[in-house]
């Protein structure tokens, strides 16, 4: 496990999450699928950032280092395949509700996360999972959140008739449950091939994407668990290049980061140090204008007097003499 830890938020204990990450890869020659980066995070790591709020994060592999903290597990015997992975994720979870996903997820999300977990909270008992359907309409079984109870018993009943579950697919399972489905296209989008992780390469670069992607990455890389406002930053730095010189955008950008860490940090202190310093920057800017400068007030300071001349110091008043 890494030294990463994300911190509490509401919800945490709700679900847990069970990532299968153990896969043969197959169709990318055997290669080490969850630890190939796209965006330069491991796909693995993007996954876990997209279940960041669950309250127990199992991946089923053999342990490698992670952008966060997370409990291992394995199947017996290894490679016995997603249903026994699944279980034997499973049985590190606790919390009434699981979400079970793929390590290949490269545009997955938390708010696609939420939406599922929130769909099966709204469904009042009648369905065992939601999951993502691709946009052929074929299911994603881990692209999904189920209650765990539901889980727990069909894989207990399928292990006695089956005689154990390894080499089961997961349709002997979601066959079992009573599912309902939302439709995300990009959630759904998985790493089976080198032209899919191509293409999922170059997404992330196209203009509308990158800067979020940039800055979720960031983010792994140096443990901040953070929501900015980016555009409130962005017109920060816009501000002080404009209003100051170039090279003060990144700087004060990163004395903005470092004096919301001091006040104790989350996204409400990073908006006032960048409300303050924005502030600032105009205000500096003003002060270049020729219409900026105050009139003068001839009642704001006494009048200065000129230099005396000569002879000056002599007393030539009334009382003189």
């Amino acid at each position: 496990m890494t030294t990463y830890e994300p911190p509490g938020c509401p919800g945490t204990d709700v679900f847990d999450a069970v990532v299968l990450a153990g896969g043969a890869a197959r169709r990318l020659g055997g290669t080490d699928k969850p630890a190939v980066r796209v965006g330069g995070r491991a796909l693995l790591d993007r996954v876990l950032s997209a279940c960041a709020g669950a309250g127990t994060t199992v991946v089923v592999s053999d342990p490698r280092p992670t952008a966060r903290r997370v409990l291992w597990a394995r199947e017996e015997p290894s490679g016995g395949g997603p249903l026994a992975a699944l279980d034997a994720g499973l049985r590190h979870t606790t919390a009434p509700y699981v979400v079970a996903l793929s390590a290949d997820l490269p545009f997955l999300d938390e708010k696609t996360v939420r939406r599922l977990l929130d769909a099966l909270m709204a469904d009042a008992g009648t369905a065992d999972g939601v999951l993502v359907a691709d946009p052929d309409g074929r299911d994603q079984p881990l692209v999904a959140a189920y209650r765990a109870e539901a889980l727990r018993r069909e894989l207990a009943r399928l292990a006695v008739e089956h005689d154990g579950l390894t080499g089961l697919p997961l349709r002997r399972l979601t066959a079992a449950l009573r599912l309902t489905r939302i439709t995300d296209p990009l959630a759904s989008f998985d790493c089976d091939t080198w032209d899919d992780i191509a293409a999922a390469r170059a997404r992330i670069r196209e203009h509308g994407h990158v800067l979020d992607e940039w800055i979720s990455a960031v983010k792994d890389e140096l443990g901040i668990d953070l929501d900015v406002d980016i555009t409130e930053l962005l017109d920060l730095a816009r501000d002080a290049a404009h209003s100051v010189a170039r090279p003060a955008a990144p700087l004060t950008t990163f004395l903005v980061g470092y004096a919301a860490a001091k006040a104790g940090g989350g996204p409400e202190a990073v908006t006032e140090a960048a409300r303050k310093a924005s502030a600032l920057a105009l205000r500096w800017a003003d002060e270049a204008t020729p219409e900026a400068e105050p009139a003068a007030d001839p009642e704001a300071a006494p009048e200065v007097q000129p230099h005396p001349g000569p002879g000056a110091g002599q007393d030539t008043g009334p009382a003189a003499g």
